[in-house]
């Protein structure tokens, strides 16, 4: 049963209330949800009497007066660092700092700075008990282009987190331990997950290691069935608390969760002592629907919880990074926020008027049919082509016969591993994809599995030279379609592999999309 909302909780909500209402006059006073909110997320917890203690975003303030860095990159072709900045004080991204910095090169985000003043940023996570440092040493950084959006209009990015890549904090301040009551609230892409262990953002612990049951409390999403699930196929919002994804009083299956598959997720989890909840909605309409609201988990271990007060963003507790995912923005609460106050923070979410930012190329709609074209000088009269299951560039013109246009062409499809980038349907081959093995390129029919989805993944972006649009690979996010002696891979801006030489890579990695020629 939870508690009543009497008392401190009762005034909680009041003041919630009143902080909403002036989310909504500062929107209806303006010329749409292009303005930004007088009051932001954290204003309103603070207004509820649950103060923010961390809040990450990459696309906007999330105080009304915040005007410093949301976060840092750094480029490859001379490893310095840009901090991106805001447009105005408690408004959204200034993206173009991002693109005329990362212009011809590639960028990766190395912090995700906390707007609280407390510190709390998030930077490259580091070895844990799932991968020391003899397996693999720190975790990567998301690509800084791969997830491309708007939000209020504006050009913004997300954290693009592939099989990997992981953020973390593991010396805080002011993070609940204990049996400290929390909330927290993000923002993912729905359309962008997988199976692997943990994509996650939230409370961990302090040693990157599993230190057992209670010692986190963090929001996941994913479809993996291996210590918890919902009804349907998946994806579900569920709270990881070490050694177990639950999502109601009983380990494993709950049949109060559901699949959500919202463009834009709004994901709340929050707990105090024996009693905790999760809800979630639409981020671009509708209000919260609560998944559970009860006591905690009818395991041993889990209450009193143990939270440690780390914050990861990507990873499990221990550094599983297999995850998939793409994070926006996301605040964790000191004190157990009431449903006045996160209806409140959903409304400014929603009128904060996330979009798709899209490719930019109409062409690349899913159920067109192109061709793909490269830029390099050398080259701009060859195509990404195939010969059965071979992949490289070949010359095609008016004159090329009907076999060589029809091997050039391919059908746009909605992306098998995320429904926001895109897959590459071979035109004269059904049920065949580009996909990449050993970072190549070839064509396979799809043989129906996760990994043949990932492979086959790709998400478009502007072009890295400024022409056409470059395609980042949805499980390996700062890899792009390259041409290289006429072959084809999956390209880093430098690397061990001749492919991945840092000379002519904008150029390389650029692609115009043109009308199929079959």
């Amino acid at each position: 049963m939870p508690p009543r909302l009497t008392g401190r909780r009762l005034r909680a909500a009041a003041m919630a209330l009143t902080a909403a209402s002036a989310v909504i006059v500062g929107v209806l006073m303006g010329s749409g949800t292009a303005q930004a909110a007088t009051s932001q997320p954290c204003d309103i917890y603070a207004a509820g009497g649950t103060p923010c203690v961390a809040a990450h975003s990459t696309t906007r303030a999330l105080y009304g007066t915040y005007n410093g860095a949301l976060y840092q990159v750094r480029r490859a072709s001379d490893n310095t660092t840009r901090d991106i900045g805001l447009l105005s004080a408690g408004g959204y991204v200034n993206a173009a700092t991002q693109d005329s910095f990362c212009a011809g090169t590639s960028c990766v985000i190395t912090i995700i700075y906390d707007q609280t003043g407390r510190n709390n940023r998030l930077t490259q996570a580091p070895p844990g008990g799932f991968n020391g440092p003899a397996a693999g040493g720190y975790d990567d950084l998301a690509d800084a282009t791969a997830a491309p959006i708007t939000v209020a209009g504006h050009k913004a990015y997300g954290v693009f987190v592939a099989p990997g890549t992981g953020y973390r904090n593991n010396s805080t301040n002011g993070i609940a331990t204990g049996d400290q009551p929390e909330g927290m609230y993000v923002i993912f892409d729905g359309t962008h997950y997988n199976g692997g262990c943990c994509f996650d953002y939230g409370n961990a612990e302090r040693n990157s290691r599993d230190n057992g049951n209670g010692t986190m409390e963090a929001i996941y999403f994913g479809n993996i069935k291996a210590w918890g699930y919902g009804t349907g196929n998946g994806p579900w919002v569920m709270a990881d608390l070490e050694n177990g994804l639950f999502s109601g009083v009983n380990a494993g299956y709950n049949a109060n969760d559901p699949t959500v598959t919202h463009r834009f997720l709004t994901a709340i989890v929050k707990g105090e002592p024996n009693h905790w909840s999760i809800r979630a909605g639409n981020a671009q309409t509708g209000s919260l629907s609560t998944y559970y609201n009860g006591a905690r988990p009818n395991v041993a271990g889990y209450n009193p919880m143990k939270k440690e007060g780390a914050i990861i963003l990507g990873i499990g507790g221990d550094n599983s990074n297999g995850s998939a995912g793409t994070f926006y923005e996301g605040v964790m609460t000191s004190g157990y926020p009431s449903e006045a106050t996160e209806n409140s923070v959903q409304a400014n979410i929603v009128a904060a008027g996330y979009a798709p930012g899209g490719s930019g190329n109409n062409l690349l709609t899913p159920g067109s049919s192109i061709s793909l074209r490269a830029t390099t000088a050398c080259c701009t009269t060859r195509y990404i082509n195939h010969s059965g299951a071979s992949v490289n560039t070949a010359v095609v013109d008016s004159g090329s016969s009907a076999t060589a246009k029809a091997n050039a062409s391919w059908i746009v499809r909605a992306g098998l591993a995320n429904s926001s980038c895109v897959s590459f349907e071979s035109k004269n081959t059904a049920g065949s994809y580009l996909r990449h093995q050993n970072y190549q390129l070839y064509v396979h029919a799809n043989d129906g599995s996760a990994l043949f989805a990932s492979d086959a993944t790709f998400c478009p972006q502007a072009g890295k030279n400024g022409q056409g649009n470059s395609f980042a690979s949805s499980n390996y996010s700062t890899r792009y379609i390259r041409h290289y002696n006429n072959l084809v891979y999956i390209a880093s801006n430098g690397g061990s592999n001749a492919f991945d030489a840092t000379g002519l890579w904008a150029d390389d990695v650029s692609w115009v999309v043109t009308g199929s020629w079959a």
